[in-house]
């Protein structure tokens, strides 16, 4: 549903989100992390899609030389700004992920995780794109999505984020196979392996899917060196 984080969940309604995450969901959250930052190496300069009010910048930040954090939220980038302060290798900006206002080559590693790829609600293939335009030569896109394993959880996860009022009712009759749909119209989908290598084909990367934690499947693009 276009419109939904940047509009209804946001800044501290989008914490809460986690906050009430169940043991399993941490585990997931930490296990998706931890994956990321094997993959930056220090000094890099990285581009967090989707950054929201900051999350998982102040730990990128830790290991890389600059992290920019982008987002369409006006609210939960004055959330990040006030969690970052003092982060001095942090900047964010209102932007839109699948069309950014960078040059090329300006990122060694883009990063857009927790399922990114379909929350925006954007042409995936687009965001794709742009994420392979904006990294350098030798650099690395890294977009994650559910891995199947993990439909169990992903759901009482979303339940709970709906009984707590930050999402719609779910709508149980249509909700199943990947898809989670509310009653308010949010639906919250999937990428699996096929659909990404579909998405990245024909395009200038290497593309290497694997499953980390049983919780997420991740596509990474590597951008060859010229």
């Amino acid at each position: 549903m276009p419109g939904y984080y940047s509009d209804k969940l946001t800044a501290d309604r989008l914490e809460k989100c986690y906050q009430l995450a169940p043991p399993r969901v941490v585990q997931y959250l930490e296990a998706e992390l931890a994956h990321v930052l094997t993959r930056i190496r220090p000094g890099d300069e990285v581009l967090d899609m989707g950054c929201g009010y900051g999350r998982v910048m102040p730990q990128l930040a830790a290991k890389a030389g600059l992290v920019v954090g982008i987002d369409t939220s006006l609210d939960s980038l004055r959330e990040a700004g006030q969690r970052l302060r003092g982060v001095r290798n942090c900047h964010i900006a209102c932007m839109d992920a699948s069309r950014t206002a960078f040059a090329d080559n300006v990122f060694d590693v883009v990063v857009c995780i927790q399922n990114g790829i379909s929350a925006f609600h954007v042409d995936q293939r687009a965001l794709i794109k742009e994420s392979v335009r904006i990294c350098r030569p030798g650099g690395l896109a890294l977009f994650s999505s559910y891995s199947v394993r993990f439909w169990p959880d992903r759901l009482d996860w979303f339940r709970r984020q709906a009984k707590a009022g930050l999402l719609g009712e779910i709508d149980e009759a249509r909700t199943g196979d990947g898809v989670i749909v509310c009653k308010d119209g949010f639906r919250a989908t999937t990428v699996d392996a096929g659909q990404f290598l579909k998405l990245t084909a024909g395009l200038d990367v290497n593309a290497e899917i694997i499953e980390v934690d049983e919780s997420s499947l991740f596509c990474g693009l590597h951008v060859p060196r010229s």
